[in-house]
């Protein structure tokens, strides 16, 4: 419509610019045409760690930071964490719908037979050293499976993809749980197809000597839970550069194997262990309140709360309380549970932090039910890689589809010399001293 359009007077030569508003924004190079002189490059914007920029349409995720919202194709979080299973989740953020009872069928029996591990690829993790982190071994091995599937490559081949989606989906908790085995020096676990995701998973995490592994229902649901919540999370910085490696078309095992190395920083994926070390750091609920005095005073940071989106409570943090009380039902009541809520109490009562608007994030809780259900905090953000790689897939596939998407290449502000003459090496001055 004509009237949905910015206009802006450029005060350097007083000419005015109609930019076109489409979906509250507007389209960067359409700044372009904002010159002082017609030789000009043109106006950029600079937004470092892209803080306003949207780079990319997508029909995946809706967040509403302000409001604590949270959706996967439409679908509030809460209601998908309460009423589906992690793989009808995956099938909804990759293929846009909710599955049918035969599709889903179909899907679990597709994922079920892809998550075996070649013998090539075992072999390979046991290169590693003993003390090898999980997560860099995550990153490493799913890394070399692309030379176990050269096809994958074919990105624009849409059969193609889904296979590799797949395999991808299927393997990942294969590789996940193999590291773990190894951090422990005990031998592997191949999977069990009679078992369904998260149960194969702690089949593959935690089986012994047993002829078949059962799973504790309760602690099985609890991890598909903490799947659902970790599926997809919009453009943040481990889906961003899915996008920009994939932008590149390089194949889905090299991007996930990026998007993977971005998520194991302690800003990103490794957040909850931060939070461990916090409440270990408090020792007690009696000393929570000078912990939170030292806080406002200006010493230290409070973990878990706050998060660069939600500017309200987020709400994978609701859903991750609710299921960390039916965890500690069986697993015994984590002390550091009763600090968490007691730091939780105060700091939404004190204006301090709600004037701030830190509220509690997904990884305020998630790290006490991971520690309670056995996992080492190492392990954590490989947790958190399993079922993330189902929105990073979701994200490249509508990346590699959308006609409008090139290979990332942003700009930047050149703040260095300009052409400086060269002096020979026998008259320079020594930069450092």
């Amino acid at each position: 419509m004509a009237h949905d359009t910015l206009t802006i007077t450029d005060s350097r030569t007083q000419k005015t610019y109609s930019l076109p508003v489409e979906n509250d924004t507007i389209r960067a190079l359409d700044l372009r045409q904002i010159k002082v002189k017609p030789d000009d490059f043109g106006l950029m914007t600079y937004d470092p760690a892209f803080m306003n920029t949207a780079s990319c349409r997508s029909a995946i995720t809706y967040i509403d930071g302000d409001r604590g919202i949270l959706r996967y194709r439409g679908y509030p979080i809460e209601t998908l964490a309460e009423h589906c299973t992690f793989l009808e989740v995956a099938y909804l953020t990759l293929f846009g719908e909710l599955p049918t009872a035969p599709e889903l069928k179909t899907w679990v029996d597709d994922i079920t037979h892809h998550t075996m591990l070649p013998e090539t690829t075992r072999k390979f993790m046991e290169g590693f050293r003993y003390n090898a982190h999980p997560m860099a071994m995550l990153v490493s091995t799913v890394a070399a499976l692309s030379t176990v599937y050269p096809d994958a490559r074919e990105i624009h081949d849409p059969v193609n993809r889904l296979l590799q989606i797949k395999r991808l989906v299927g393997k990942m908790p294969s590789i996940a749980a193999m590291s773990y085995r190894h951090s422990l020096g005990f031998p592997y676990v191949y999977p069990d197809n009679d078992l369904n995701y998260p149960e194969n998973f702690m089949n593959m995490l935690w089986k012994m000597v047993e002829p078949k592994y059962v799973a504790n229902p309760v602690l099985a649901r609890a991890l598909d839970i903490l799947f659902i919540l970790h599926a997809d999370h919009e453009q943040n910085c481990s889906t961003n550069t899915m996008r920009s490696v994939g932008s590149s078309h390089a194949d889905p095992y090299l991007s996930t194997a990026a998007a993977a190395a971005a998520l194991s920083g302690p800003l990103h994926g490794g957040a909850n262990e931060e939070v461990l070390k916090m409440l270990d750091l408090i020792g007690s609920k009696d000393n929570v309140p000078a912990y939170i005095k030292q806080i406002k005073d200006g010493h230290g940071k409070l973990m878990g709360f706050g998060h660069r989106v939600y500017k309200n409570y987020d709400p994978r943090a609701k859903v991750i309380k609710w299921t960390a009380e039916q965890v500690f039902e069986v697993t015994g009541r984590n002390p550091k549970l009763d600090i968490a809520l007691e730091l939780e109490r105060i700091a939404l009562q004190d204006d301090y932090f709600v004037t701030r608007k830190l509220y509690p994030n997904v990884d305020f809780y998630s790290g006490i039910i991971y520690q309670a259900m056995g996992f080492k905090p190492e392990m954590f953000t490989v947790l958190f890689a399993i079922p993330r790689t189902v929105g990073w897939l979701a994200q490249w596939q509508e990346m590699i589809t959308d006609p409008e998407q090139k290979i990332a290449r942003p700009r930047q502000v050149y703040t260095g010399h300009e052409v400086r003459e060269l002096v020979p090496i026998e008259k320079r001055i020594p930069a450092l001293v």
